[in-house]
């Protein structure tokens, strides 16, 4: 049985926003996961913070929907920034280097705390 996913938005401010997501993150999510990421960079929205608390599950597909929005967040001259890592997550970032690329924060307060900084001064 697989958990029910779920995507939120429970923040936008300015070029803010926070997607939420939450259960399996797979090759059946990840698409929705990419849409919605970018309608949120597409709606004024580049600097992203992926809160990833509630995700229970995450293949190779999530790994690449994460890396597709990164580029696109980027080509916006934005950022895309994890929050609450699970741990099996954060080995797969770790192994294939993309933990150098995609900054992450033990909690989504955290990361927005760093995304405003980093705003204020870029």
């Amino acid at each position: 049985m697989t958990d029910v996913f779920h995507i939120d938005v429970p923040y936008t401010d300015g070029p803010l926003a926070v997607i939420a997501l939450s259960g399996e993150f797979d090759i059946t999510t990840a698409p929705a996961v990419r849409s919605r990421a970018l309608d949120l960079i597409a709606a004024g929205h580049p600097d992203l913070v992926a809160d990833l608390t509630g995700v229970t599950f995450c293949d190779s597909s999530g790994l690449g929907a994460l890396i597709g929005i990164w580029r696109c967040a980027k080509d916006a001259e934005g950022s895309l920034t994890l929050a609450a890592i699970p741990e099996r997550l954060g080995r797969l970032l770790s192994v294939t280097g993309m933990d150098t690329f995609l900054p992450a924060y033990p909690s989504t307060d955290a990361a927005l705390v760093a995304r405003r900084g980093h705003r204020s001064t870029a």
